[in-house]
């Protein structure tokens, strides 16, 4: 191993793989805070403006989708993938990489394959519930194989939970409530649905509570709803919906005010969501993508077995269905408290610091003269 301790992570894309690669940096920097971090990932991807943002160094190589059928990018692979392999080693080579971490996406599977011709040792953290092809294929040679979900089918991988970010993962919603609830411009009193898509929104979502809204006023239920990016709900004058209780935002940066705010959430079940959810101890209604290959519906599944949420197929969500199911539920402050302490026992708040500690000590366990 290098004098000072060289930690390279790969992936992006989303925030779905940017968020927990730099849960587990920022660990990795409070356990070895002399050590160099280095993240590899592409201009397209989210990395390209969290990372930076956050002060760690960020490399670029070329995007290069794995192909699953035959198309351009299938024709283009046999040159591109084996250009950034070359790519990532260089990288590797130049910064000293004594352990390579990949969260998975496009730019992890070239940076594995660099890594194990180098003889570096592999770290993979697979996010959902359902593993995709990158981390499959890194798995095969990884040092260490953490998990946020039970059932991946990854060889020798063990359940580490999800890394997040301490705002999250320490997070106090009793005591952050009022200053949350001010910030936002919430009545103190009365219970609160947080709405959210994720930072592109839901449509589908989207239109259920606004056809809701009126009635869920009425009833004494705020609405804190984050529409998306771009994605401002406009009533029939063209000017943003407003409806008594109601508050829309595009974005929020920061969900640990939107979490200490709410006493429920209606949102996607993504992993990091639904991981954040159970850590911070917040019921939920999950309304799974109904795209994709399911794995939004197996990364909720076992957070509604423990009893700390409910789930909704997409197709079934409507303003109906949120006045008959949702209001209920938010009105009942003894069934609320229940889910809170079933969602809290489900979630995992250190596996940040439990991956920094596997990354370190596969650093050691690789050294090279």
């Amino acid at each position: 191993m290098s004098q000072l301790l060289s930690v390279v992570l790969a992936g992006g894309g989303t925030a779905g793989h940017v968020s927990p690669l730099l849960a587990m940096a920022d660990a990795v920097r409070q356990a070895a805070p002399e050590a160099r971090i280095t993240v590899i990932g592409t201009a397209e991807g989210l990395e390209s403006r969290l990372v930076p943002a956050v002060g760690y160094e960020l490399r670029l190589i070329e995007r290069v989708p794995m192909p699953r059928r035959p198309n351009l990018d299938a024709l283009r692979f046999p040159v591109r993938y084996p250009r950034s392999v070359r790519a990532s080693r260089a990288i590797l080579e130049e910064v000293g990489a004594d352990v390579v971490v990949g969260v998975g996406g496009y730019v992890s599977t070239p940076v594995y394959a660099a890594a194990r011709k180098a003889g570096i040792p592999i770290v993979v953290h697979e996010a959902n519930a359902r593993a995709g092809l990158a981390n499959r294929v890194g798995a095969k040679h990884a040092a260490v194989v953490g998990t946020a979900f039970e059932g991946t089918g990854l060889p020798g991988a063990r359940l580490v939970g999800m890394p997040m970010r301490e705002g999250i993962a320490r997070l106090d919603r009793a005591a952050l409530r009022p200053q949350a609830r001010a910030d936002f411009g919430l009545r103190q009193e009365g219970p609160v649905l947080l709405v959210t898509g994720g930072s592109l929104g839901a449509a589908s979502l989207n239109r259920a509570v606004l056809g809701a809204a009126p009635a869920l006023g009425a009833a004494g239920v705020q609405i804190l709803h984050v529409t998306g990016r771009g994605k401002a709900l406009l009533g029939e004058d063209g000017t943003p919906f407003t409806a008594p209780g109601y508050t829309q935002v595009e974005y929020v940066d920061g969900m640990e005010r939107a979490y200490a705010a709410a006493d429920l959430v209606l949102c996607r079940s993504g992993a990091g969501t639904v991981c954040e959810l159970a850590a911070v101890g917040l019921p939920s209604i999950l309304v799974p993508l109904p795209i994709g290959n399911g794995e939004q519906r197996l990364n909720g599944a076992p957070l509604v077995a423990a009893g700390g949420a409910l789930m909704v197929d997409d197709a079934q969500l409507s303003a109906a269905w949120i006045l008959e199911e949702a209001l209920p539920l938010i009105t009942d402050p003894a069934r609320l408290a229940g889910m809170e302490a079933a969602a809290r026992a489900h979630g995992v708040r250190d596996a940040a610091q439990k991956m920094a500690e596997l990354i370190i000590a596969s650093a050691r366990k690789g050294e090279r003269a």
